[in-house]
C-alpha cells in the first residue's frame, strides 16, 4: 500500500485541484441543450460556429433544436485564429447588441476559445461547448461552463485530422501524467485518459462513425484537459508550440511528431511512470525490469504515431533545418522545466530538435 501512495503522490506538500465544468455526454447528448439553457432561463443566444461547420449535420440539428425552444440566436462565425483578438472583439461586440444572455461554442479549440474570451470580456454569461475534434480539451478547461461531448460531433473529421486531434489529447495526458506537479488526482484522470485514447484512437481513425471509439476519445481528451490546468506540461509541449509558431503546422501534428523525441530523454527521470505508460500502450512488460519497460513506452509510443500515419520527422512537415536554433531558443525560453521530469537547457532543447528533424 505504501508503494501506491508513493506513486500517486510525489509530493507531500499541499496541493489543489478544481474542475467548474459541468459535462453531459454521451449519443445525441447535443439533445440536452435546450434543457441546459432553459436552467439558466436563456432566450437569447451567441453562437460562435467554426465557418467549417455551416452546412455541417451537427449544426442543423443544433438549430432545429433552438428554434424549437423558441431561443433567439445570433450567429458569429467569423473566426479568425490569425487574429484573435480582432475576432473576440468583434463577437463581444456582435452579443453586446444584441443582449445575448449566454455563448454557444460550436467547433474546434480555436471557436471554443474565442468563445471563452468573449466570456471574460462578460463575466455574467455562461459559455457552452459542443466541441467537435477530440484533440486539445478546451471546452473543460477554465472559463467554460456546461461542456457537451457527443459522437456525432465528430463523425465528419477528416482521418488524418483525427489522428492528430488524438495524438494531441495523449500528448496532454502523457505529459500532464509525468508533470512534477502531478497529484493523486491528476493521476486518476490521466491514467483513464490514456487508457480511452490509446484503446480508441485507431479505431476512431480507422471509422469516425465508431461511436464508441469517438465517445472515448472526446472523454479521453476532457479528462486529460481537465488535468494539465493543475500540472501544466512539458517539454513536448514546448517544442510543439514553438513549431506551430514558426511553421504552418497544426498543434496536433507538431505534438505528434515531437512526442516520441521528447519523451525519450525523460524515461532515466520517471522509469515508474513510464513502465506504467508502457503496459498501457500494450505493451507486455512480463518478467522485465522496470527500466526495460518504462524504455518500451518510448517504442510504444513510435508504433502508435506509425499506426496513425504521423510521419517521423520534423523535415516531412515542413520545418526547415536554419530554424532548429530559434526552435530551442523559444523552446527553452518557455521553461517546461517546472513541470518536467527533468531539467532541459537550452543545448538539450538543440539535441532534441536535431533529433526530430
Amino acid at each position: 500500500m505504501n508503494e501506491v501512495l508513493e506513486f500517486m503522490w510525489r509530493d507531500a506538500g499541499i496541493a489543489s485541484f478544481e474542475c467548474p465544468t459541468k459535462i453531459v455526454f454521451g449519443v445525441g447528448a447535443h439533445e440536452r441543450l435546450a434543457s441546459v439553457l432553459q436552467e439558466r432561463a436563456v432566450k437569447r443566444l451567441l453562437v460562435l460556429l467554426d465557418p467549417a461547420l455551416s452546412d455541417s449535420a451537427i449544426y442543423r440539428k443544433v438549430t432545429d433544436l433552438l428554434t424549437r425552444s423558441d431561443i433567439a440566436t445570433q450567429v458569429f462565425s467569423a473566426i479568425d485564429t490569425g487574429d484573435t483578438d480582432r475576432t473576440v472583439q468583434a463577437a463581444f461586440e456582435s452579443g453586446r447588441e444584441r443582449r445575448v444572455e449566454a455563448l454557444l461554442a460550436i467547433g474546434g479549440s480555436s471557436t471554443v476559445d474565442v468563445a471563452k474570451a468573449v466570456g471574460l470580456l462578460t463575466p455574467t454569461l455562461p459559455v457552452i461547448a459542443i466541441p467537435t475534434a477530440a484533440g486539445a480539451g478546451s471546452a473543460v478547461s477554465n472559463a467554460c461552463a456546461v461542456s457537451i461531448l457527443d459522437p456525432l460531433t465528430v463523425s465528419a473529421m477528416p482521418a488524418d485530422l483525427a489522428a492528430q486531434a488524438g495524438m494531441h489529447a495523449f500528448v496532454h495526458a502523457f505529459e500532464s501524467f509525468l508533470s512534477q506537479r502531478a497529484t493523486v488526482f491528476s493521476d486518476a484522470l490521466n491514467l483513464h485518459a490514456m487508457t480511452l485514447l490509446a484503446g480508441s484512437v485507431r479505431g476512431f481513425v480507422a471509422d469516425r462513425t465508431n461511436e464508441s471509439a469517438a465517445l472515448d476519445m472526446l472523454c479521453g481528451s476532457s479528462l486529460a484537459a481537465m488535468s494539465l490546468n493543475v500540472t501544466g506540461l512539458g517539454n513536448v509541449h514546448s517544442m510543439a508550440t514553438s513549431v506551430g509558431a514558426l511553421f504552418p503546422v497544426s498543434q496536433g501534428l507538431a505534438h505528434a511528431v515531437c512526442l516520441p523525441h521528447a519523451a525519450a530523454i525523460n524515461v532515466s527521470a520517471s522509469p515508474e511512470r513510464y513502465a506504467r505508460v508502457a503496459a498501457i500502450l500494450g505493451i507486455d512488460g512480463t518478467g522485465r525490469s522496470e527500466a526495460r519497460r518504462a524504455a518500451q513506452a518510448i517504442h510504444g509510443l513510435r508504433a502508435l504515431c506509425g499506426d496513425l500515419g504521423i510521419p517521423p520527422r520534423l523535415r516531412d512537415i515542413g520545418v526547415t533545418e536554419d530554424q532548429l536554433d530559434e526552435l530551442a531558443r523559444r523552446s527553452f525560453a518557455a521553461n517546461s522545466n517546472c513541470n518536467n521530469p527533468r531539467d532541459s537547457s537550452e543545448q538539450d532543447f538543440r539535441n532534441l530538435f536535431r533529433a526530430a528533424f
